[in-house]
């Protein structure tokens, strides 16, 4: 049950074949990956397999969060954390916009995560080109 506006609590576990190393970004990984939703969260997923491509958003529970300044790899110079997609970050949201391949139940067969195995889940929404991409 949620106490107050400001809490997040997850809605379900990711589970990935990376159990100490994660792609550098979902989109170059074709691994498929199960997000398992929490059976109390199970009715929002309906007419979910309508979407061919979902945005997942997950908490990265490894990351740093004290970390304000990161190199990028694009570059290799330091950034403020903000500038980067760094996971180590104050508030490690993760985010992804995953290929929905199959829906069971509770269950989502995705292809595009970069996530660790056992993340846990703290939302999903549908993805929509026209809206999504500027």
């Amino acid at each position: 049950m949620i106490k107050n506006k400001w809490d997040i609590r997850p809605i379900g576990i990711i589970r990935t074949p990376y159990k100490e190393k994660a792609p550098y970004q979902g989109k170059f990984s074709r691994d498929p990956c199960e997000v398992e939703v929490f059976e109390e969260y199970e009715e929002g997923l309906k007419d979910v397999e309508g979407c061919s491509h979902l945005i997942v958003l997950y908490w990265l529970h490894r990351a740093n969060r004290g970390v304000l300044q990161s190199h990028s790899p694009r570059d290799g110079k330091l950034h403020g954390v903000f500038a980067t997609r760094s996971p180590s970050r104050p508030n490690p949201i993760g985010l992804c916009v995953a290929e929905l391949i199959e829906k069971r139940g509770r269950f989502l067969k995705v292809v595009g995560l970069d996530a660790f195995d056992g993340t846990p889940l703290i939302d999903i929404k549908p993805y929509f080109s026209d809206i999504d991409s500027p």
